[in-house]
């Protein structure tokens, strides 16, 4: 399965919310995809899921649309409520520190 996304949306997501498709497919790699959720609003979004991924002890939503030999990442925001349900405690660690 190939894995694309687009660059210019790889740019601004590294600048306004210092993360990038890469770190998300390198933590899918090494076990980091915690579930695959259907996307909340599956009426105007049928062909997307939401992937759940832990990347540095925080939990990130990646909305991504399924075509038939391809993941296209949308984009990526981090999740306090998955945060708290997928890794009890981080969430407070993270901003304690």
């Amino acid at each position: 399965m190939v894995v694309n996304w687009d660059n210019d949306k790889n740019l601004q997501l590294k600048k306004e919310r210092d993360i990038t498709f890469e770190q998300v497919l390198i933590a899918i790699e090494t076990g980091g995809l915690l579930d695959i959720l259907d996307h909340p609003s599956k009426e105007g979004y049928p062909d997307q899921v939401v992937f759940l991924v832990r990347v540095n002890d925080y939990v990130y939503a990646v909305p991504t649309v399924i075509k038939k030999e391809e993941f296209f990442l949308k984009t990526i925001y981090p999740s306090r409520k998955y945060t708290d349900l997928y890794l009890p405690g981080n969430r407070r660690k993270k901003y304690e520190d």
